[in-house]
C-alpha cells in the first residue's frame, strides 16, 4: 500500500484529487513490489489520459513511467465489482402480496357499496378508453401538427395544448392503475401478473422519461426527434395495452 501513495506525489497535486477517486490498482499473486509500483504508476497514468491532458508525454514523466512498463503482462488478475444498488432498488418494490394489504380497506369499503358488477367490471376500462383515445390521440395529432404544420398561429396552440393533454393523460392513467387494481381486488383476481400490467408498467415508465426529454430540448435539439418517436411508440404500446386490457375483463 505504501507504494501506491507514494507512486506520484506531483501527480496529485496537478490535478484535482477527486478526478482519481475511481483508480483502483489491480491485485496480483505474481507482483513484486517493483512490477507493482510499476502497474500503480500506469494505472495512474491512464486516468490522467482520459481526462484528455493536454500534453500526455508530460503526465509521462511525471508519473516517471518508461514507455516499455506502458505493456500489459499475462500475470495480472483483474477484480471486477458491479454495483447492487439496482437490484436492491427492484427487490424493495412493493409485491402483489404488499399492494393487496395496502388496497384491502379500501377494496372493503367499495365492496360495501354494492355497486352494480358491470360498474366494478368495466369502469376501469371505460374510463380509461376516454382518456387514451381523447386525450392521448388529441394530444398526439397536436404533436403531428408542431412539427409539421406550416401556419404559425395553429403550431402556436398545438404547443400550448399538447404537453396539458399528454400531461393530463399521464396523470389519469396513473390515477387509473390504483382503479385497475381495486377493481381486480374486489372481484378476488390476482394482479400484477397479467399481459396488461406488464405493458400498464412499462407504458407509464416510458411517459415519465417522455415527459422529462421536452425539458431537456433547449440543449439537445435532436431530442425532439426522439420524442416524437417515442410518443408514437408509447401510444401504439397502449392500444396493445387496450386490447391486453379487454381480453382481460372478457376473461372473468
Amino acid at each position: 500500500m505504501a507504494n501506491i501513495v507514494n507512486a506520484s506525489p506531483i501527480a496529485f497535486t496537478k490535478y484535482p484529487f477527486s478526478s482519481l477517486l475511481n483508480y483502483q490498482p489491480i491485485i496480483s499473486s505474481k507482483f513484486s513490489n517493483k512490477s507493482l509500483k510499476n502497474e500503480t504508476k500506469r494505472r495512474i497514468f491512464l486516468a490522467y489520459k482520459k481526462l484528455n491532458c493536454e500534453d500526455i508525454n508530460v503526465d509521462v514523466k511525471i508519473v516517471g513511467l518508461e514507455k516499455e512498463e506502458m505493456s500489459f503482462t499475462n500475470n495480472e488478475t483483474f477484480l471486477y465489482s458491479f454495483n447492487p444498488l439496482p437490484l436492491m432498488f427492484l427487490a424493495a418494490l412493493p409485491g402483489a402480496g404488499t399492494i393487496s394489504s395496502l388496497f384491502g380497506p379500501f377494496v372493503e369499503l367499495v365492496k360495501s357499496w354494492n355497486l352494480p358488477d358491470w360498474l366494478v367490471h368495466w369502469g376501469h376500462p371505460g374510463n380509461m378508453a376516454v382518456v387514451l383515445f381523447a386525450m392521448g390521440g388529441y394530444g398526439t395529432y397536436l404533436g403531428f401538427r408542431i412539427r409539421f404544420s406550416d401556419d404559425v398561429e395553429e403550431k402556436a396552440k398545438a404547443k400550448d395544448l399538447h404537453p396539458k393533454l399528454l400531461g393530463g393523460m399521464f396523470f389519469f392513467f396513473a390515477l387509473g392503475a390504483t382503479g385497475g387494481i381495486t377493481s381486480l381486488l374486489t372481484s378476488d383476481k390476482p394482479i400484477l401478473e397479467s399481459p396488461h400490467a406488464v405493458t400498464g408498467f412499462i407504458g407509464l415508465t416510458l411517459l415519465t422519461i417522455q415527459t422529462i426529454l421536452p425539458t431537456l430540448f433547449e440543449g439537445n435539439p435532436g431530442l425532439r426527434n426522439v420524442h416524437g418517436i417515442l410518443g408514437s411508440g408509447i401510444m401504439t404500446l397502449f392500444l396493445v395495452h387496450a386490447f391486453l386490457g379487454l381480453q382481460l375483463g372478457l376473461s372473468y
